[in-house]
């Protein structure tokens, strides 16, 4: 293997290590944390397979992420007027509260990148995250 691969899985696990670090004080896990804040964020109602298309993963995972924060009290489902299999999600005022007073912790990091790499720098990483989720999408057979 080539010693730049084996550097490059070495820089890449640091990072993500570093990054769950900081979400250690929330109540629930990163992913749902992630689920809570783009709910949050839209404008329209939000189904499971929205939220499975954004994050690109699974309906099944979706289904169990939904279900933990619904038990947590965190989200609300509410049944689909015009299909009877299908359903919404919204925060709960918990929920509300959850995202509200953690928001600044969640994306603390990222400010942080930004500020110490410079917007342009910081724009090209991210661009190149984007490249790599999409490279990394499409060889795992997932649009």
């Amino acid at each position: 293997m080539k010693e730049s691969t084996v550097r490059s899985a070495e820089i890449v696990g640091l990072f993500c290590r570093q990054q769950m670090q900081v979400k250690k004080g929330i109540p629930v896990r990163s992913s749902e944390m992630g689920v809570l804040i783009y709910i949050e964020k839209q404008e329209e109602p939000v189904t499971p397979l929205l939220v499975s298309s954004f994050f690109r993963i699974s309906k099944p995972s979706v289904t169990v992420m939904i279900n933990s924060l619904v038990r947590q009290q965190y989200l609300q489902k509410a049944a689909s007027p015009t299909d009877g299999r299908s359903y919404t999600v919204s925060l709960t005022a918990a929920g509300r509260e959850l995202v509200e007073s953690t928001a600044a912790e969640y994306f603390r990091s990222m400010e942080q990148l930004e500020e110490q790499m410079g917007s342009a720098d910081f724009g090209r990483f991210i661009d190149l995250m984007q490249q790599a989720t999409e490279i990394l999408s499409g060889e795992a057979g997932r649009p």
